[in-house]
């Protein structure tokens, strides 16, 4: 059973940071894209930003380009999303999600992602 677990959250004033961490205890965690998705109060889930298998290739949605950075660390099961610059717009719950694929393409679509973690919740104030 592949459980993210996603760590990191919290209330931050606009223009402050975060790293948000999602843990992935699975063996063969280096065989899965990762990808951070986010869910504001009364809106559908939307793609953040994602890392192909070895972190070789990223994608990142317009709104957050820039200002947000995602890795990986294969060898401790480790993904993270380093969040700069945050702006009250960016309030939502950030889920972490896996993919098991071969290509190189990162899905940004969420019916694509496999597994989920429980999300954590970041508050920006004005």
């Amino acid at each position: 059973q592949v459980q993210p677990t996603e760590s990191g959250g919290g209330l931050v004033q606009s223009g402050g940071s975060l790293r948000l961490s999602c843990r992935v205890p699975e063996r063969t965690f280096a065989r899965y894209h990762m990808a951070w998705f986010r869910q504001a109060p009364g809106l559908g889930r939307e793609f953040v930003s994602g890392i192909s298998r070895a972190g070789s290739e990223t994608k990142y949605a317009e709104a957050v380009k820039g200002r947000f950075t995602i890795s990986r660390d294969n060898a401790e099961n480790m993904v993270y999303l380093q969040m700069n610059n945050l702006e009250p717009k960016d309030t939502a719950i950030y889920y972490c999600a896996a993919r098991p694929s071969t290509e190189l393409i990162i899905a940004t679509t969420s019916d694509l992602y496999d597994y989920w973690g429980q999300g954590t919740q970041v508050t920006v104030s004005s």
